[in-house]
């Protein structure tokens, strides 16, 4: 087993264990570190791929930038540190559990579908890969409207908090 391997699956592991604090913990302080925690570990797996570039951008935009704007609304909103009161078992939940574990079977089936033979890559390709510019041109074209659609989704949680906040300011 080679070293990079064996980083991959400490960070795999780390990122589940980290995502796992996220939804499990009862601090919503709490649920905020665990996830810097799993963006860290993220990166960590992008280096590893070696797309360096998405790595930084993972550590500065999420782990920083999206990181202090939640840690700011949680702030904003004074939700102490006992968090949620825990609700019973309902409908929805049971159904929501349901359709979890329905996606991660299907994902399970699309891994073991997965063709796992190596393509060589051309030279160009080799080159350009993880570069900004590659980023930049893919982003900006094929996924512009995704973009978009995420940077509108940011803005209306930002004006949400705000709203919901006003009257305690």
């Amino acid at each position: 087993m080679s070293a990079e391997v064996l980083l991959f699956w400490a960070f795999a592991f780390s990122t589940v264990l980290g995502a796992t604090f996220v939804v499990a913990a009862r601090s919503a302080m709490n649920c905020a570190m665990a996830l810097v925690a799993t963006f860290f570990f993220l990166a960590g797996i992008y280096v590893l791929l070696w797309a360096h570039t998405i790595a930084v951008l993972q550590v500065l935009v999420y782990a920083g930038a999206i990181m202090v704007l939640f840690l700011f609304v949680i702030m904003l909103l004074s939700l102490t540190e006992t968090g949620l009161p825990r609700v019973a078992l309902s409908f929805s939940r049971v159904v929501g559990a349901a359709a979890t574990l329905g996606l991660l079977a299907l994902l399970v089936l699309s891994i073991g579908r997965t063709r796992t033979e190596n393509v060589p890559w051309s030279a160009a390709h080799q080159a350009s890969f993880g570069t900004i510019r590659t980023l930049g041109q893919i982003l900006y074209t094929q996924y512009l409207l995704p973009f978009e659609a995420v940077s509108l989704l940011l803005l209306v949680a930002i004006v949400g908090a705000v709203v919901v906040a006003k009257p305690r300011i």
